[in-house]
């Protein structure tokens, strides 16, 4: 066999174990990355701020038997308008692309769906307050000496970036302590939301960040 056709001999068998290959480094990552949301997606997550389970349809997205004060990942779907359906309440919502919401089940069973601005700082945390109860709020430092987030009033949301820490907050209410808030751990590029519900004198805090991956 000439160097020529040796050649050519070795690109074709490059050739085809390559072709042969290349389905399976493609399953391989769908089975670790999951599907890509096409461009113009919406996102979704729900928390459930009730003491009952939450279930929830919403378009193609089930949320299925989501415990008290837990959350899902998001999924996407289309951007277009939807009725949520709950435990026999429902909820027109309007789905922006390129958008994330967290759907909200209220500690009374109705539903709230919340916007999550997208971050894409991928070197700082970004630390938000979605404050769902009627009363102004703050989080500062464990010592009270700092204001972390400034006051957010009622139905509104508020956020800061900081760097990549484990932290100790408080919540606050003007001057008024509410509670220490459970330890914190930040990474790199992560949004955490503090959601909290209630109302002056019976207010429900809640950390909730996106689930860690286990495959």
């Amino acid at each position: 066999m000439s160097l020529f056709s040796s050649m050519s001999y070795t690109l074709r068998l490059g050739s085809l174990l390559l072709g042969l290959s290349a389905p399976w480094v493609m399953a391989d990552e769908a089975a670790l990355y999951g599907p890509a949301a096409p461009y113009g997606s919406a996102f979704v997550r729900g928390f459930n701020a009730a003491n009952s389970s939450f279930d929830a349809n919403l378009g193609p997205v089930r949320i299925n038997d989501l415990g008290a004060k837990s959350s899902s990942d998001f999924a996407f779907l289309p951007a277009g308008k939807y009725s949520v359906n709950a435990d026999g309440k429902s909820l027109a919502v309007k789905l922006d692309a390129e958008r994330y919401y967290t759907l909200v089940q209220m500690p009374d069973g109705a539903l709230e769906m919340v916007e999550e601005p997208a971050f894409k700082n991928r070197q700082k945390s970004l630390l938000r307050l979605q404050n769902l109860s009627d009363t102004a709020l703050s989080i500062k430092t464990a010592d009270g000496r700092t204001e972390v987030i400034h006051p957010v009033s009622a139905n509104a949301r508020g956020e800061r970036e900081i760097n990549p820490v484990k932290v100790r907050l408080t919540l606050f209410a003007g001057e008024r302590k509410i509670r220490d808030l459970d330890p914190l751990v930040l990474e790199r590029g992560e949004v955490v939301s503090l959601f909290v519900t209630g109302s002056a004198d019976n207010l429900s805090p809640a950390w909730v960040k996106r689930p860690v991956a286990t495959n």
